[in-house]
């Protein structure tokens, strides 16, 4: 699907119907979502462009992902969709800059390019360069991947309390609740870790831009980069906290999962502790041997129930006193 936008009274407005075989050579931007073929070869052909194809964009290294090429720049980078969900996924998107049109193609629907053409359809996006359509568009991301981390933020803070909780002390938290907490943080950890991969190729693409737009005709949008690398470092900043304080959770959910064991296999070793001496008396006397002292004894039944009962609370005060109940 091809999306084609236009610069209207100082604004961005989306065309309507535009034909996919005629690609307006003044058009600001044009957004690629999963593209036909023909779709592709329309804008390669308007734009003199080679549009990367699908397995070009998933490439890692940076130099696949940050080239200039026949005038034009080439920029992928990953972006968050579906964070709203279970299953969140970091999607590949290519920006082409080439003269004063903005190029975008994707395979996922992420949350900010949503936004960004409601705000075009609005008519609040005023931008009159490609440039400017890109950088308010990266602000879009960023300021997605910073509600994204806010909210993540938040619920790593619900699970926390719900870890230490003092209330725990009175009611603990049951095995399922503790396999509960552990996909709860390995899906935070998935999430943060997402949000680190995307910071990163933004972080990537600001230092190319800035280093590709230092001329005279694009110094006006050096500043807008700027505040765009400092935003960006600013959320990995905090994405480190995040991650420290996963790994904390998580040690801290095993440490509590081991003592749990622990008083468990305790409360059995002291059973068979307590259980031992009885079963040994009463083994004792259940020997078929014939010549036993007690056998003909008239208190001998009563008195080896006395015995294993003794033998049985003895060691109970005793662990008792030890604390070790």
């Amino acid at each position: 699907m091809m999306k084609t936008f236009m610069p209207l009274n100082g604004g961005l407005r989306i065309v309507p119907d535009a034909d996919s075989a005629a690609v307006p050579s003044e058009a600001l931007w044009i957004d690629l979502y999963d593209p036909t073929p023909e779709e592709r070869q329309a804008v390669n052909n308007t734009l003199g462009l080679d549009l990367p194809t699908r397995a070009d964009m998933e490439e890692i290294e940076v130099s696949s992902r940050l080239y200039a090429e026949n005038n034009a720049l080439y920029m992928t980078l990953l972006v968050l969709a579906n964070s709203g969900t279970e299953s969140p996924v970091a999607g590949t998107v290519t920006f082409v800059l080439v003269r004063n049109t903005l190029v975008t193609i994707r395979y996922v629907e992420p949350q900010p390019f949503r936004t960004f053409e409601a705000r075009c359809r609005r008519g609040t996006v005023a931008a009159t360069k490609a440039e400017n359509v890109l950088l308010d568009l990266l602000d879009v991301i960023v300021d997605r991947l910073a509600d994204i981390q806010e909210r993540a933020s938040t619920e790593i803070e619900g699970i926390s309390h719900e870890i230490f909780d003092p209330d725990n002390s009175q009611h603990p938290i049951t095995s399922r609740e503790f396999q509960d907490v552990l996909r709860a943080l390995g899906r935070k950890h998935d999430l943060s870790g997402k949000i680190r991969e995307s910071l990163l190729t933004i972080s990537r693409m600001c230092a190319f831009l800035a280093q590709a737009m230092d001329t005279k005709p694009n110094k006006d949008v050096l500043p807008h980069v700027k505040t765009l690398t400092r935003d960006v470092q600013s959320l990995q900043d905090h994405l480190v906290y995040l991650a420290s304080k996963l790994s904390y959770l998580l040690d801290a959910t095993l440490g509590l999962i081991n003592i749990d064991q622990n008083n468990i296999i305790k409360i059995m070793s002291v059973a068979a502790m307590v259980f031992l001496p009885p079963t040994l008396i009463a083994s004792i006397y259940g020997m078929n041997f014939l010549v036993l002292p007690e056998k003909d004894w008239t208190y001998g039944y009563p008195f080896s129930l006395l015995l294993m009962l003794a033998s049985m609370v003895v060691p109970y005060i005793f662990f008792k006193r030890k604390g070790w109940l």
